[in-house]
């Protein structure tokens, strides 16, 4: 069963604000960045940047609360930058995140912002060659982006690269950072940072332990909360599904051949059941894509990429994308693999029905998972509705599912040996010897 999971601790209600502005000019935002925003597309603010910009821009600390997708970048990159304008400096801001694919989303919203102004940021996550990025911090980068643990790496290894001058301190998704356990990497960080600083904390909720990092990093701070109880966006509609667990994989390609024609992200536990589950899919003549931590950087980036580009319809993944990863057009969610956190499912469930848009989300319940459900039915204060099947279309699917799980099983091996050999991780999208012996039957099952 779960891990107990942390306990929460209620956020103060925001005051209401007075009169909202309506434009990043109103916030006090200065013309050339209010043009970034515009060339963006960014036209009005968002709750949590009308709430954090005016305050942040007074020079005060910030503990911002915001759901998923609500525009938290934003709000900590416009002040950074403007305080940058004023006082030309390098090695100026710090953003700490929790996942690499996190850091690169913000790197590019920072350059987009900062390209008129000629902003450099460096992205210093694992999983890359640390001699590049030695030699990208010896070019005193203004922002640096980056993952706690490699950071930590490249102070005490790195010749000449201290952070004594730095000037913003920025933790995103500071909830995450602290669960996976970065607590130790934070400290030593904190620690050779200058203490007259400016530090925004942002997370989508405060754990005892963010609480705790607040009276550790922050200095009389200002709460801006947008949503102090857990939510999913009003336009999502979620449904789950109760199945036998052996029958799941015939479940999930009924479920794409209904909804066909739509974007799917696909959430697994493990990174195995994801690589196994994209093989299946493949073979089943679906243009499923990969994505998970034992992937190398380039990969994942690559998958991230081709699924962007809408060159492929389904993303499998780990919880590495449930959070903070701005993929504009998922249409379905599918939580394979219920999450064993409640909380993660709302971040899994983030990454559709974003920017007002609609979206759907189905969560696969097996009979060891009825717990689990009921506590994300009791965390989002709703029961959902079972998603609408006919049994007897998904039981003739389970002749052709089982040949490919039988061929998926042969092929994940058949890496396994690849990488031992070639000591390297493969995406599976290289056609391999075992794809031949499918070809002859996949026109027949693509007419299914």
């Amino acid at each position: 069963m779960a891990a107990a999971e942390e306990e929460e601790v209620p956020a103060e209600e925001p005051e209401p604000a007075a009169e909202e502005p309506r434009s990043f000019k109103d916030l006090g935002v200065t013309d050339v960045l209010c043009e970034a925003c515009d060339q963006l597309g960014w036209k009005v603010p968002t709750k949590i940047q009308i709430e954090a910009i005016p305050v942040a821009l007074q020079g005060r600390d910030i503990i911002g609360l915001a759901e998923t997708g609500s525009g938290k970048t934003g709000a900590f990159a416009l002040p950074i930058l403007q305080a940058l304008l004023e006082v030309p400096q390098r090695l100026f801001a710090l953003v700490l995140t929790p996942t690499r694919e996190l850091a690169f989303q913000i790197s590019e919203q920072f350059e987009a912002l900062g390209s008129s102004i000629g902003v450099q940021s460096t992205v210093i996550v694992g999983g890359i060659d640390t001699m590049s990025q030695s030699l990208a911090l010896a070019k005193k980068p203004h922002v640096i982006i980056a993952t706690p643990g490699r950071l930590v790496d490249h102070l005490e290894n790195t010749k000449g690269f201290n952070l004594r001058a730095l000037k913003f301190l920025v933790m995103d998704e500071a909830d995450r950072i602290l669960n996976m356990d970065f607590e130790t990497e934070v400290d030593k960080i904190l620690k050779v940072i200058p203490r007259d600083r400016k530090t925004f904390l942002f997370s989508a909720t405060m754990t005892k332990k963010v609480q705790k990092l607040q009276r550790a990093a922050l200095k009389n701070p200002v709460k801006c909360a947008v949503s102090s109880k857990y939510q999913t966006v009003e336009k999502l509609q979620q449904y789950y599904i109760f199945i036998p667990s052996k029958f799941k994989d015939s479940y999930l390609v009924y479920i794409l051949n209904e909804l066909a024609g739509n974007s799917f992200m696909i959430f697994c536990s493990t990174c195995n059941n994801t690589q196994r589950t994209a093989l299946l899919l493949r073979n089943l003549g679906f243009t499923a894509i990969p994505l998970h931590g034992q992937m190398s950087q380039n990969k994942r980036l690559g998958s991230l990429n081709k699924f962007k580009a809408k060159a492929r319809s389904i993303l499998l993944a780990t919880d590495v994308a449930s959070r903070g990863l701005d993929i504009p057009h998922v249409d379905v969610v599918i939580n394979f693999d219920i999450p064993t956190h409640s909380k993660d499912y709302i971040h899994r469930v983030g990454r559709t029905a974003r920017a007002g848009r609609s979206g759907k989300s189905i969560t696969f319940v097996t009979q060891y998972d009825v717990e689990l459900f009921q506590r994300i039915e009791h965390l989002i204060g709703k029961k959902l509705p079972a998603f609408p099947m006919q049994e007897e279309e998904v039981m003739m699917l389970t002749e052709r599912v089982a040949e490919a799980q039988r061929f998926a099983r042969m092929e994940l091996r058949e890496q396994g040996e690849k990488k031992r050999s070639r000591n390297d991780d493969d995406d599976t999208e290289e056609a391999l010897g075992v794809r031949n012996k499918v070809a002859g039957g996949k026109k027949k099952k693509r007419k299914a």
